[in-house]
């Protein structure tokens, strides 16, 4: 096939959204285990980090709802499923586990909801659909890690829930950028609207 990759995708997958009447910030699974050297997880997204606290401060003096997510396993990881079995580095999540912390400049405030999963989507088995239903919540901004994992399947699950994705490009990382940018490039063409960290503090200043 001759035709490059924007090319292929033209007129199939090249359609847009735009942010909705009201937006809640989620920012997941920003802990320790990605930030941390010498964690098996750790990703080198500080420049992410960074670009997380200066969108959650946006949306905080904004007063827009925010969630943060984190993973939390049982001690043998029963709770996780095949998923725990899969990813044997999921044990740094086992409860208790320091890696599993917030960092400082993301720690949550007493008004915040904290949701703990235990599978990559945050929707799935959680009480966020109904969250953001009841205070009439029609956009998602996304934040967070990975964007290969729980940055994607919550893309996904949010459009499937009817809400609009906007997922903040500077704000998600991976552990590898070939990953990270097919992963954005595919969310972009199919599951939500890649934005850039600047048009997302514009937004926050109007709401």
């Amino acid at each position: 096939m001759s035709q490059d990759l924007d090319q292929n995708y033209q007129g199939a997958f090249d359609g847009h959204l735009d942010f909705g009447n009201s937006a809640a910030l989620i920012v997941i699974d920003m802990v320790k285990a990605y930030l941390q050297e010498g964690s098996p997880l750790y990703a080198g997204i500080e420049n992410a980090l960074a670009s997380c606290g200066r969108i959650l401060g946006a949306a905080r003096a904004a007063g827009i709802p925010v969630f943060h997510t984190n993973v939390e396993f049982v001690k043998g990881g029963f709770n996780g499923g095949i998923f725990y079995k899969k990813v044997p580095s999921l044990k740094v999540f086992e409860k208790g586990s320091p890696l599993g912390a917030f960092p400082e400049l993301l720690t949550p405030r007493s008004d915040e909801i904290v949701i703990t999963k235990q599978y990559a989507s945050a929707f799935f088995g959680t009480s966020l659909a109904s969250s953001l239903t009841a205070n009439g919540v029609d956009t998602l901004i996304i934040t967070g890690v990975s964007t290969s994992g729980c940055i994607r399947a919550t893309s996904i699950d949010a459009i499937q829930h009817g809400f609009i994705p906007m997922i903040v490009r500077e704000a998600v990382g991976d552990r590898h950028e070939k990953v990270h940018e097919a992963n954005l490039f595919d969310i972009q063409a199919k599951y939500g609207e890649v934005i850039s960290e600047a048009s997302t503090l514009t937004h926050l200043a109007g709401c």
